[in-house]
């Protein structure tokens, strides 16, 4: 087993072992990738506020999300084709959290379906819908993810139309794969991936194909799915989809104050702050710049969580210390997933937290609930450089 230092080295195994379309899948925005970019290079920005002489003993990522007790308060987040990163990777991605003792989202853009998850799993997980038109489909998936005790829902609120990445236009981007000249040379140099995906019945949108009227094979699926995206989609509709579920729900998708507060008033649980990995609205501004804005406009009524650029344990931490009560990470765990499978899940984790446990003690803090502002270094006009 390689030597895993941080989320770039697995990063690195990802590329080298994953078809170049899922990794690019993976590992792209839309359009110009700016947004895609700044997520990062903003964080990068804010700096640590070193402290000496202070007792570091007794130390603790532990915390809550959603009234959960949580290892660290990092949730997976959803990720569609995850099972075409790594053959059945929704259940072993689901795996590695539940033993760490972190949140998985299943997404219903996934490979393997709920119950697929649900049957391999030790912990309850949450879902993840986005919002659609076929109120039939809705109501049936719903019910699913209750079946499945499924503890809490995620909305997907900002992908009400798809933003255009480039990269999965240009590879042909299907799942399966289609089997072009470019395609089986590049998978000629992935072959244990190709051993590992014909061992497996999962290569289909099994949250879909065969659960809906006239999708019986993934040729009718990106018809289907352009046609069901709700464009129309407003603060009612959400709280309709909130009704069928009569759970937990969670609110992925919030990068304005304004949202933010018809979020809370409408009654989610958890808003997370994010632009979609900058893969929706390219332009728009990384998730870590809004945050601070965002939690104080709803203050105590919601959780609110980031999503967005978390590639380590240090920017755990300057969510934290800007007042998020959690964060979700995709990218970071699909780099573990896609280069070593449900090891690599766990080693993405294990690096996550080991960086804010190191990071939080040297900067004179013992909990993660202690974290505040007063623990970094922002640059002057850094969140009022917009208007």
């Amino acid at each position: 087993m390689p030597v895993i230092t941080c989320i770039d080295d697995l990063k690195r195994l990802h590329r080298k072992r994953t078809p170049k379309m899922f990794y690019d899948y993976a590992e792209s925005g839309s359009y110009t990738e700016q947004t895609f970019r700044e997520n990062t290079s903003d964080f990068a920005q804010i700096r640590l506020r070193q402290k000496v002489a202070v007792d570091m003993t007794g130390r603790s990522t532990r915390s809550t999300m959603l009234g959960e007790e949580v290892a660290m308060p990092v949730a997976l987040a959803p990720v569609g084709l995850t099972g075409m990163q790594r053959a059945d990777g929704e259940i072993k991605a689901a795996r590695a959290a539940a033993k760490f003792g972190v949140p998985f989202t299943l997404s219903t853009m996934s490979i393997c379906s709920i119950e697929d998850v649900a049957a391999h799993s030790d912990a309850p997980f949450w879902f993840q819908i986005y919002t659609l038109t076929d109120d039939d489909f809705n109501k049936r998936i719903l019910e699913r993810a209750r079946a499945a005790g499924c503890s809490a829902l995620v909305i997907t609120v900002d992908l009400q139309l798809l933003g255009q990445r480039h990269k999965d236009l240009k590879n042909g981007l299907t799942a399966p794969p289609k089997f072009t000249l470019p395609v089986l040379a590049d998978l000629a140099t992935k072959w244990r991936w190709g051993i590992e995906m014909l061992g497996t019945k999962r290569r289909f949108f099994g949250n879909i194909v065969g659960h809906v009227s006239g999708v019986e094979d993934p040729s009718r699926l990106s018809s289907w799915t352009a046609e069901k995206f709700d464009q129309a989609l407003n603060w009612d509709r959400i709280q309709r989809l909130m009704e069928m579920w009569g759970g937990k729900v969670i609110l992925k998708g919030i990068l304005d104050a304004e949202d933010a507060e018809m979020a809370a008033k409408v009654g989610a649980d958890a808003i997370v702050v994010s632009n979609h990995g900058g893969r929706q609205l390219d332009g728009a501004l990384s998730s870590i710049r809004v945050l601070p804005e965002i939690v104080a406009a709803v203050g105590e009524r919601t959780e609110v969580w980031l999503d967005s650029g978390i590639r380590s344990g240090q920017d755990v931490l300057k969510a934290l210390a800007l007042g998020a009560k959690g964060v979700m990470i995709g990218r970071a765990y699909i780099h573990g997933l896609g280069a070593m499978g449900e090891p690599g899940v766990t080693a993405a984790l294990e690096v996550i937290r080991k960086e804010l446990d190191t990071s939080m003690a040297l900067c004179g803090e013992r909990r993660v609930a202690d974290l505040r502002r007063e623990n970094l270094l922002v640059p002057k006009g850094f969140f009022e450089a917009y208007e």
